[in-house]
């Protein structure tokens, strides 16, 4: 079965084609994988405008959709599988609208996709080439992290198709911390990479640490609610203490990098240690994370550490599929199958879990 998934819930316009079968162990091949962004565009307003980001849409949704169908006729697709929400109103509807039309069109099954869901499955794509006797790694139950610019959600999952909500963010997703500590900070959008980069060089753990505290600067910012007893998260706080951090007489460029990594390092610390505890609550066996704060290096690597101390696999998806793209929707349609009168399909900006 040939899947053509389509994702238009922010900047990023992008569709794919998959193929495998529904519900298999074995993990799903990618045939094709086209994704067009509007960053370079939204770069200028340090964030995403919704406006620009639709109209950007527009005008490239029929062309990334025929990059992506260059070597198939729509004979060779079996279903159309489309993000219809969570996500900015505008850019849901030109996916959606596009979508609708195709499958009408071409007589396809229709799958509306949680965008959440499909982070969540963005880990099952494989590259054609690397597919070969590949089994899933996914065992049941698991604690999926989804973390990005928009959201940051822990969600148990029984087996596919169920999902249960356990945590979310209470004010600023984590994405959306780091976007807005990058422009405090002087950087450039998106600030996840940004800082990232500014903190590489900064050591933030053990003796090299004591070090830098002895010679008399030590930047030392909240865990906000990392020892609560649930499982939601919070970062306006965090964000507010690097605005006091910024404008006291302690700031200097040179220590941007400083503030950049202890940043980075506390967000990493809450979002691995709310994991791990729900992780042992629940006694899973897998931990999946995906979002496109995903592809952060610390991130995975404290992961790493922490998962294999409890015997549990840790999965991320590879960088390319931590952003928004078509692959990851229909990938979640092969575990996710309920097909829907295109007619009663509709663009939802508040869907949850």
């Amino acid at each position: 079965m040939k899947i053509l998934g389509i994702e238009t819930t922010c900047d990023e316009t992008g569709a794919a084609v998959v193929e495998g079968k529904l519900n298999s162990t074995l993990g799903l091949k990618l045939l094709s994988n086209v994704v067009a962004s509007s960053v370079e565009l939204q770069k200028k307003y340090g964030g995403v405008v919704p406006e620009v980001a639709a109209r950007e849409q527009v005008r490239v949704i029929i062309p990334v959709i025929k990059e992506a169908l260059s070597e198939f006729s729509p004979k060779d697709i079996d279903a159309i599988a489309v993000a219809h929400g969570p996500g900015l109103i505008g850019s849901l509807l030109i996916g959606v609208e596009t979508a609708k039309v195709l499958a009408l069109a071409w007589n396809k099954p229709l799958i509306g996709i949680n965008h959440l869901v499909g982070h969540i499955y963005a880990n099952s794509v494989c590259e054609k080439s690397k597919i070969k006797n590949q089994k899933s790694k996914i065992e049941f139950p698991l604690i999926a992290l989804v973390v990005s610019g928009g959201h940051t959600d822990l969600v148990l999952m029984a087996e596919h198709g169920k999902f249960r909500l356990i945590g979310s963010t209470l004010d600023d997703a984590a994405g959306e911390a780091f976007d807005k500590v990058a422009k405090l900070l002087g950087l450039g959008y998106p600030g996840g990479p940004e800082i990232e980069k500014l903190a590489s060089s900064v050591p933030t753990k053990g003796e090299a640490r004591q070090r830098r505290q002895r010679l008399g600067f030590s930047v030392n910012l909240p865990r906000p609610m990392i020892g609560s007893k649930n499982f939601n998260f919070s970062f306006s706080g965090l964000k507010t203490a690097v605005v006091n951090l910024v404008h006291s007489s302690q700031f200097t460029v040179h220590r941007k990098s400083e503030i950049a990594a202890e940043f980075q390092q506390a967000v990493v610390d809450v979002l691995v240690t709310k994991t791990i505890n729900a992780a042992k609550k629940y006694r899973v066996k897998s931990i999946v994370v995906g979002g496109g704060v995903a592809a952060n290096e610390l991130l995975r690597s404290e992961f790493i550490v922490h998962s294999k101390r409890l015997g549990i696999e840790i999965i991320f998806p590879s960088k390319e599929f931590s952003v928004d793209n078509g692959a990851m929707i229909a990938a979640a349609a092969f575990y996710n199958f309920k097909k829907v009168d295109p007619e009663k399909l509709s663009a939802d900006p508040s869907l949850h879990f």
